[in-house]
C-alpha cells in the first residue's frame, strides 16, 4: 500500500491546473497548499497536497531545477474513471503516453491509461 508520493516541477502554477484537473475524475481533490519556509535554499518555493477523504497522498513540490522523472499510478474505481481521467489528463495539458485499454501483459484484469505529466513525469490511471 502505498502512503503517499511526492513529484517535482519547475512550472508550479501549471502543474497544479493540470493536477487539478487530471486527478478530479479519481476523486481526488486538492486538499492544502504550503510555502517550503523551511528549506533555507528555497524558502519560497510552493507545495500542495492531493488526496481522498482527507489523506494526502500526493505531494507536488516545486524546484527551481527539473529533476529526474518518476512513475506514478492511481487507482481507479471503473474503466470510465480511467478514461475520464485520460481525457482530463490530455485536456489540461499533458501528453498521451498510453490510452485507455487492457494491459494483459501486466494481468489478465489491469486496464489503465499513461500520461506524461508538464514535467515529463509518467503517471496512470488503473483498474487492477
Amino acid at each position: 500500500m502505498i502512503h503517499h508520493l511526492s513529484t517535482y516541477t519547475t512550472k508550479f502554477e501549471a502543474a497544479r491546473a493540470f493536477y487539478d484537473a487530471a486527478l478530479k475524475p479519481l476523486g481526488y481533490a486538492r486538499m492544502m497548499d504550503m510555502v517550503t519556509e523551511w528549506d533555507p535554499e528555497f524558502p519560497n518555493g510552493r507545495l500542495c497536497a492531493y488526496g481522498i477523504d482527507g489523506k494526502p497522498e500526493l505531494w507536488l513540490i516545486e524546484k527551481r531545477e527539473a529533476r529526474t522523472q518518476g512513475h506514478f499510478a492511481f487507482a481507479a474505481k471503473t474503466k470510465e474513471d480511467v478514461a475520464a481521467f485520460h481525457a482530463a489528463a490530455v485536456k489540461a495539458g499533458g501528453k498521451d503516453n498510453g490510452a485507455p485499454g487492457p494491459r494483459a501483459h501486466y494481468s489478465p484484469t489491469y486496464f489503465g491509461a499513461f500520461i506524461l505529466d508538464l514535467d515529463g513525469n509518467n503517471i496512470e490511471a488503473v483498474l487492477a
